[in-house]
């Protein structure tokens, strides 16, 4: 195996009194694909950091090979005196470097170089420093977060342009579908330490479910211990006499371990606060259109959202999804068309700037809107502390100051918030920037249980696949479609991701960028017959749908019974549910087969 191009020995560095890394290893070979994985807070950004030589740590040794590039994307990127996107890109390139790629970068992730970088929004921002990273092709590039307020074109355009890149990689991301393309091997921040998997992200989650359940089984272990050394402590003739004092220090040692493995363990704990019901339908829009600075976001938008149901709104930056959000919400008026809300709707909003949180505002004064210390979560009341460990905060962060929180720990924060105040219709615009894994997990459960409906704007594939019941797409030119079922439902509906608008691009500066890199510019042609799979589903579709109409007529014929309500009420209550799922299936398996029947009839005339 080649010597690392870079190697991190036995890190520590500490935060006030709390110390955040213990004995942390990273070890960079050569091509490598690490994927750093951990809790918010636990330390991940600071390990970056240390490994790209911007932090000294307080006890430790760093190596990196003479001669060896490294490029650094950090979260929130400092742009310095920079005049122009392209001159701080520029900037980042060495001797040799090829400048042409500064500008392709750039004009791949839709700017055009020209841009003020103190006037740049977060998406826009993430992209020049994407670029500035990836420009000089280093031989490591360590990334916090890349995909953060990033679109869908952008995400799989900087995922294939990772996967062909030939550079060392170490990358912290929450977007589960990035770290199952990318990595090769997971390095495992959990209470200071690393440990180290050399499978991809597929192999993780098990392996560290493994890793805890024999820390539980040791915990058990030591306990048992303990409590025969108390009783030597208390009934042993040694003890009464002598006091061995070297047995009450062990005795002393095993407590304080089992205090360090019990400290961190527990998980986050999520539930909803929900309101009294809505009404079954929720929002009606019929015929919605809207335009703004004279460009059409919205044009002829027609849609139904029930009770329960889990709608994503997915589209490139600028698309319009927050317009349509807004429209459909009520808190936009539309040009033309109507917006009808439903009865007793109580709304919750969490927006994706986190701009409601005051930075100077204690975590206990955010959560009870500073009065008392008691927060009420369905109706029952909740000492703000034990709810806040809920969310993994510590007791002493109670009166900490919002500015000083990581980006994970605002989204956590933000989510207890909206979480603990009642509600039959949540709006999330994009929930799940900056968590870390095991709180989406928590996130995705209570949205999947919640009782009310759910409008969510995510560019995150995986929770979108998790958590909608349908997907809402940005088509261009102001059109929106929706689709039955998650976003790689979506797709094999549609045919294809969701891409960024047509731009027009400079000739020039197109033609330098081709010359580049020509085959980064366009995705493979589409292989031009039916997989099997989706041969498999146009014959049997056919087949589910009539059992399903044969199903859903005899409901209905059940149904007609004048009498069936006042005779036996549960009775009817399950056929309307039932009917109601059957329709709700058929419908699935209509559009399905419908799309893969103009599919197989677009391929047999080409």
């Amino acid at each position: 195996m080649a010597p690392p191009l870079l190697l991190l020995q036995d890190a520590r560095f500490s935060v006030g009194t709390t110390a955040l890394l213990r004995d942390a290893t990273l070890a960079v070979s050569p091509g490598e694909r690490l994927a750093l994985v951990g809790r918010n807070g636990s330390g991940k950004s600071t390990l970056l950091r240390i490994a790209a030589g911007s932090l000294a740590p307080e006890d430790g040794t760093r190596f990196l090979q003479p001669g060896a590039t490294l490029r650094y994307l950090a979260q929130e990127p400092d742009f310095g005196g920079a005049k122009t996107a392209l001159s701080y890109v520029e900037a980042g390139l060495g001797p040799g470097d090829d400048t042409h790629r500064a500008r392709y970068l750039l004009e791949q992730l839709g700017l055009t170089g020209d841009e003020d970088p103190r006037r740049l929004s977060g998406g826009e921002a993430r992209r020049v420093a994407l670029a500035q990273a990836l420009a000089p092709s280093p031989d490591i590039l360590l990334l916090d977060e890349p995909t953060n307020h990033l679109d869908l074109p952008a995400i799989s355009w900087l995922e294939a342009e990772l996967a062909a890149s030939r550079s060392a990689l170490v990358l912290v991301s929450h977007d589960r579908r990035l770290l199952q393309t990318l990595s090769r091997a997971m390095v495992w921040l959990d209470r200071g330490a690393t440990r180290r998997l050399d499978e991809g992200f597929a192999s993780f989650e098990a392996w560290r479910d493994a890793v805890l359940e024999e820390e539980e089984r040791e915990r058990h272990k030591l306990g048992r211990q303990i409590l025969r050394e108390e009783d030597w402590l208390r009934y042993g003739v040694t003890a009464r006499r002598k006091r061995n004092m070297r047995r009450v220090g062990e005795l002393a040692a095993l407590r304080q371990r089992r205090r360090d493995a019990l400290r961190p363990q527990g998980g986050p704990r999520m539930a909803a606060a929900e309101a009294s019901g809505s009404g079954t339908l929720v929002i009606e829009a019929q015929g919605v259109a809207k335009s703004l600075g004279g460009r059409t976001v919205v044009r002829d938008f027609s849609t139904r959202i029930m009770r329960g149901d889990r709608v994503g709104i997915v589209g490139p930056n600028g698309a319009g999804k927050t317009t349509l959000l807004s429209l459909l919400t009520g808190a936009m008026p539309p040009d033309s068309g109507a917006v009808r809300l439903g009865t007793g709707l109580s709304t919750v909003g969490l927006d994706q700037k986190r701009d409601s949180l005051d930075p100077a505002a204690g975590l206990a004064e955010v959560l009870t809107g500073g009065s008392g210390d008691t927060v009420f979560v369905n109706g029952v009341p909740r000492h703000v502390v034990g709810y806040m460990k809920d969310f993994l905060f510590s007791p002493d962060q109670a009166r900490t100051a919002v500015g000083v929180l990581s980006g994970g720990e605002r989204g956590r924060l933000m989510l207890a918030r909206a979480l603990a105040t009642p509600s039959n219709l949540l709006v999330l615009d994009e929930p799940t920037n900056d968590l870390d894994l095991e709180t989406l997990d928590l996130l995705e459960e209570v949205l999947s249980g919640y009782g009310g409906t759910v409008l969510v704007v995510s560019h995150d594939r995986d929770f979108l696949d998790r958590v909608a019941t349908s997907v809402i797409v940005a088509e261009g030119g102001g059109r929106w479609q929706e689709y039955a079922g998650g976003y790689s439902d979506m797709v094999a509906q549609r045919g294809r991701g969701v891409e960024t608008e047509p731009r027009a691009a400079p000739k020039a500066a197109g033609a330098a960028a081709a010359a580049v890199r020509p085959a980064a510019r366009l995705p493979p042609a589409p292989t031009r017959k039916l997989r099997p799979r989706q041969m498999h589903a146009l014959q049997s579709l056919p087949g589910r749908m009539k059992t399903l109409r044969d199903g859903i007529g005899k409901l209905q014929q059940a149904l007609s019974d004048p009498g069936l309500y006042a005779r036996d009420r549960a009775r009817f209550d399950r056929f309307t549910a039932a009917l109601a799922a059957q329709q709700a299936e058929l419908d699935v398996a209509e559009e399905e087969w419908l799309a893969l029947e103009l599919l197989r009839e677009e391929i047999e005339s080409a």
